[in-house]
C-alpha cells in the first residue's frame, strides 16, 4: 500500500508546478533542493542505514543510542545549514539571490531527524509511520501549499511558493516522524550526551555515510551537470522526467526498513546463506516491479509527460532513458543493503568509481551531442544515458563482490520476468492506438495488469507466494522472517510450517 501511494505522491506537486509555476521556475527549484537533501544526506553520517547494525550490536538502552544519532544528525545539520545561509550561491548557481531564497537550508535538520527517526522506528518494524511520513503527509503538505500559494502572484513570480511548499512538507515529515518516535522509544533515562562515543559513532559511519550521498548523488549528478550545461528550462523538463523515472525506485526504499534490520541480525548469527536467500528474494521482487511500473510509464510515455504540460513532452526520451537506469540499478540497490554491512570500504569505492564514471559519461556525452549539432533536448539525455550505463556498471560489480563474500549466489533474476516484460509490452502497444485519456486511464493498469499476472504465474515460487498470503500477525509471530524456508504445497513440511 505504502509501495501505490509512492507511486502517485509527488505527481500532483509536479502538474501544479509544472502548469503553474512553469518549467524554469521548477528549475532553479530542482537545483537548490539538490544542494540542500544533499547537505542533508551528509548531515545523517550515515546512520540513516548504520543505525540498524548499532541497535543490533549494543547493550545500551535503545533509545540512548537512538538520541545519539539524532545529536550526530543535529551537528551535522548545523554545519551545512550554516554553510548555506552564508553562501545562498550554492544554491541557486545561475541566478540571483531574492524574497525568501535563504530559508530552504532550514529543512536541513528537518530532513535529517526524520531520516533517523523512522530508521530508528524500522528497527522495530513499524514500517507504518515510514509511509505516514513519506508517502502521506510529506506529498500532500508539498501539493497543498503549492497550489494555495499559486493564488499569490508574487509567490508565482519569483517561484517563492515552490520554497515554502517544501519548507512546511519537510516540517510536516518531521512532526509525522517524531509522534511515533516518541511513542516507540520516549526520552531516554539516564542518558546523557557523551562527545567520545559520539566521535566514534560518526567516524563508523563515514563509509556508509559515503555510499548513501554516492547512491542518491547518482540520481541528482545529471541535474547537477545539466545546470551547468543549460538554462532552467531545460533543467525544469528533465526534473519532471527524473521524477517520474524515480517512481519505480521507491520500491526498493520499500524494503529497506525491513531488510537492513533482518540482515543485521543474520549477520550477527554469521548466517551468511540466510542473507543470500534474502537477497535474491528481494532483488526478484524489486526487479521485477521496477521492471512492470518502467514499462507502464515508458510506453505512454508522451502521454504522462503532456499531463505537466506540452512543454514538457520534449522529456520523453529522457525519461525512457531514466527508467531503464532504475531496472538495471535494483541488483546493486539490493546487494548494497548487505554490503554496507560486510565491506562498507569496498561498497563505498565502487560507489565513488561508478558516479564519476556517471559524470564523465554525462559530460562527454553532451559535448559530443553538441559537436554533431543535436537538437537542444536529445542533447539533454546524455546525463540519463550516462546514469544508465554507470548504474550497469555498479549492478555487476556490487553483486558480484557480495557474492564472493557471502559464498552463494546473490542475483535476483529469473526467467519469467522476460515473459512478464513481452506481455506487458503488447499490451501496451495496443494501448498507444487509445486516445491519449484513455492510454493513461486504461493503458497503464492493463499494462502492469498484464505484467503482473504473468509475473506471478511464472515466476513466483512457493516461498514468494506464501510470504505475500500471510497476514501481519503470522509474520509478527515468525522469530526471524529472513530464516523462513517454506517447502513446496503438499508435502510433508506444510505441518511444520
Amino acid at each position: 500500500m505504502g509501495f501505490c501511494l509512492r507511486l502517485a505522491a509527488r505527481l500532483p506537486f509536479l502538474f501544479i508546478a509544472g502548469r503553474i509555476y512553469g518549467a524554469a521556475a521548477l528549475g532553479r527549484f530542482a537545483y537548490a533542493v539538490l544542494i540542500v537533501e544533499f547537505a542533508a544526506q551528509l548531515a545523517t553520517l550515515g546512520l540513516k542505514r548504520g543505525l540498524a547494525q548499532q541497535l543490533a550490536h549494543t547493550d545500551k538502552p535503545h533509545a540512548c543510542i537512538a538520541w545519539d544519532a539524532l545529536i550526530v544528525a543535529a551537528t551535522g545539520s548545523a554545519l551545512a545549514m550554516a554553510l548555506l545561509i552564508l553562501f545562498p550561491q550554492a544554491m541557486y548557481p545561475t541566478s540571483s539571490i531574492q524574497g525568501l531564497d535563504r530559508l530552504l537550508p532550514i529543512t536541513i535538520i528537518a530532513l535529517a531527524w526524520s531520516d533517523i527517526m523512522l530508521a530508528a522506528l524500522a528497527y522495530r518494524h513499524d514500517v507504518a509511520a515510514t509511509v505516514r511520513a513519506r508517502a502521506v503527509v510529506e506529498p500532500v503538505i508539498i501539493s497543498v501549499a503549492a497550489l494555495a500559494l499559486a493564488f499569490v502572484p508574487r509567490m508565482v513570480e519569483r517561484g517563492d511558493g515552490l520554497i515554502i511548499a517544501y519548507v512546511l512538507s519537510m516540517v510536516g515529515a518531521l512532526a509525522a516522524s517524531a509522534i511515533p518516535f516518541f511513542r516507540s522509544y520516549g526520552l531516554p533515562r539516564e542518558w546523557r550526551p557523551e562527545p567520545g562515543p559520539l566521535w566514534h559513532m560518526a567516524r563508523r559511519n563515514v563509509p556508509v555515510a559515503a555510499a548513501d550521498a554516492v547512491e542518491w548523488g547518482s540520481r541528482r549528478v545529471d541535474i547537477a551537470v545539466l545546470g551547468l550545461f543549460f538554462r532552467p528550462e531545460v533543467v525544469g523538463i528533465y526534473y519532471v522526467a527524473q521524477n517520474v523515472a524515480s517512481l519505480p525506485a521507491k520500491l526498493k526504499t520499500s524494503f529497506d526498513p525491513i531488510l537492513g534490520p533482518v540482515v543485521a541480525r543474520n549477520l550477527k548469527d554469521n548466517d551468511k546463506e540466510a542473507v543470500a536467500r534474502q537477497v535474491r528474494q528481494v532483488g526478484f521482487w524489486v526487479i521485477g516491479a521496477q521492471l512492470g511500473v518502467a514499462l507502464a510509464l515508458a510506453i505512454p510515455g508522451e502521454a504522462v509527460m503532456g499531463l505537466v504540460g506540452p512543454a514538457f513532452v520534449a522529456g520523453t526520451a529522457a525519461l525512457a532513458f531514466l527508467l531503464a537506469a532504475e531496472v538495471v540499478a535494483a541488483m546493486a540497490a539490493v546487494s548494497e543493503a548487505a554490503l554496507i554491512y560486510v565491506a562498507r570500504h569496498r561498497n563505498m569505492w565502487i560507489s565513488l568509481a561508478m558516479i564519476a564514471l556517471e559524470a564523465g559519461l554525462a559530460v562527454v556525452l553532451i559535448l559530443a551531442m553538441r559537436a554533431f549539432e543535436t537538437p537542444l533536448m536529445w542533447q539533454a539525455t546524455g546525463p540519463a544515458i550516462g546514469l544508465l550505463l554507470a548504474l550497469g556498471f555498479a549492478a555487476v560489480a556490487k553483486s558480484r563482490l557480495l557474492c564472493r563474500i557471502l559464498g552463494s549466489r546473490v542475483n535476483g533474476w529469473r526467467w519469467a520476468l522476460i515473459w512478464a516484460a513481452g506481455a506487458g509490452t503488447i499490451v501496451g502497444y495496443l494501448a498507444t492506438f487509445l486516445p491519449e485519456w484513455a492510454e493513461l486511464l486504461f493503458g497503464i493498469p492493463a499494462i502492469m495488469v498484464a505484467f503482473g499476472a504473468v509475473l506471478w504465474t511464472k515466476g513466483f515460487g512457493p516461498q514468494d507466494r506464501e510470504l505475500f498470503r500471510m497476514s501481519k500477525e503470522e509474520i509478527a509471530d515468525l522469530e526471524d522472517l529472513d530464516g523462513l524456508e517454506i517447502p513446496a504445497p503438499g508435502t510433508t513440511g506444510d505441518v511444520a510450517r
